[in-house]
């Protein structure tokens, strides 16, 4: 696999870098590739080390001849859409949170959700 094919591959999985005020810095994520986190007080660096990161497992597990996990990018397209089941009390809060924003339940959810 040349080095071009594995940043083509790399690219197809989800990153994230996020603060973490329990561990005091920036935690990056593939949460589809592997199970651990690369850390660091500097976002930008920490992103960078998890690509390099990401591409160094790609490579490995080629070597090894272990199937790649699927990644996002090749799921089928996402609707927008999905049911989501919360007790009655909790429906309740949301559907009075909403009407306190103005909003309607379903956007006080994605606002909300984003957030996440």
């Amino acid at each position: 696999m040349t080095r071009k094919q594995i940043k083509e591959q790399a690219a197809r999985y989800v990153k994230f870098v996020e603060w973490s005020d329990e561990d005091g810095c920036f935690i990056g994520r593939c949460p589809e590739l592997f199970g651990g986190a690369v850390h660091g007080g500097d976002e930008a660096r920490v992103y960078k080390e998890l690509c390099e990161t990401v591409e160094e497992w790609i490579e490995l597990l080629h070597k090894d001849g272990t199937v790649l996990p699927e990644a996002t990018a090749d799921k089928k397209k996402f609707s927008g859409k999905f049911v989501l089941r919360v007790e009655p009390a909790l429906h309740r809060r949301l559907a009075a949170k909403a009407v306190a924003t103005g909003e309607s339940l379903n956007s006080f959810c994605v606002k909300t959700l984003a957030k996440a």
